[in-house]
């Protein structure tokens, strides 16, 4: 039951941080909301560190760089995945990795589920794909490129779980702190390259936008949900920075950007808590479907405040997620 609470609280978590992100993502590049909240979340992290304690070894710092590093690459590969192809489709093919590979890895490993454990886990694969399942009226095609894009990213996000069940268990958010540096370090690196890139070319042609329309907010800070907002190409730090002097929702935008960085960190301890909650081998499997759930908290948050409606799709993903959660909990 706690692995289940924790698998959940921390996909609501991510979807939370994923719809601020995506807010965010509206005024400036989402690979520079991605650098700036993983930067913040570094300090809850630190925090926690203090409060709670944990140990730095070799094992954990290793697999902690092995997360961030995959959490990078998950990233930046879905914002490349959603440039050129439709949110659609590529958004639920990066959620459906993200939650089977785990799933593949613990079965390769040894790992035996029984009947009831491994129907559950069906019907949350198919709840994550309804759930995350988007309109995308700007008509973009299915390419190859596209597909194998996400699919890479959705193996990142489920290579993080991966990393993160291999921490030693005494290691507390030590492998956390690491995995965040690391994150923050290189998507700051890709965003500055990204800045400059969109400097050079503004001044050759019209700003082009970022990544595909799309007509709710996901798309956030961490890349789970599928979507990136309309931006301008020369959007950047600077602006963050120049708006937050400038005006009064600049400062709330910076606002956004730090609740999605602590989000984010807050669900990465929810998800390692819960892998480490239980010595089951099938822990790895549940915990790994469960966070691929993300988008609920997404879309629970687009309804309340700023009042979209869920289609009939999500509307029975929602259902069948809770409804798989309930047979997890039991078997």
């Amino acid at each position: 039951m706690i692995t289940v609470l924790l698998g959940l609280g921390g996909a609501l978590v991510y979807g939370f941080a994923d719809f601020l992100g995506g807010v965010a993502s509206r005024r400036v590049r989402p690979v520079t909301v991605a650098a700036v909240a993983a930067a913040v979340g570094i300090v809850p992290l630190l925090a926690g560190l203090a409060l709670f304690g944990g140990r730095f070894t070799m094992t954990g710092s290793l697999w902690g760089a092995v997360g961030g590093l995959a959490g990078s690459v998950g990233v930046l590969l879905l914002y490349a995945a959603l440039a050129i192809g439709p949110m659609s489709v590529l958004s639920p093919l990066t959620a459906v990795f993200a939650a089977v590979v785990p799933v593949v890895v613990a079965v390769a490993r040894g790992t035996v589920l029984s009947p009831v454990a491994v129907g559950a886990l069906v019907v949350a694969v198919v709840a994550v794909v309804l759930v995350a399942s988007v309109r995308d009226p700007g008509g973009a095609r299915v390419t190859a490129r596209g597909v194998a894009a996400a699919a890479v990213a959705g193996c990142g996000f489920g290579g993080i779980v991966l990393a993160f069940n291999e921490t030693p268990s005494d290691s507390g958010i030590a492998p956390l702190v690491v995995a965040r540096v690391l994150q923050a370090v290189l998507l700051g690196a890709a965003a500055l390259v990204s800045a400059r890139a969109g400097v050079a070319s503004s001044g050759r042609s019209p700003a082009r936008s970022s990544g595909r329309s799309s007509d709710r907010s996901s798309g956030g800070s961490s890349g789970r949900s599928g979507g990136a907002a309309r931006l301008p190409a020369s959007a950047g730090v600077g602006d963050v920075a120049g708006s937050t002097a400038r005006r009064g929702p600049g400062r709330r935008l910076a606002m956004v950007v730090v609740a999605c960085g602590v989000f984010d960190a807050l669900a990465n301890v929810c998800i390692q808590a819960g892998l480490h909650s239980s010595a089951d081998p099938a822990t790895l499997p549940v915990i790994s479907v469960l966070n691929a759930l993300y988008p609920i908290g997404t879309v629970v948050l687009a309804g309340v405040v700023l009042r979209e409606r869920l289609t009939p799709l999500q509307g029975a993903g929602i259902v069948l997620a809770l409804g798989a959660s309930v047979a997890l909990a039991l078997a």
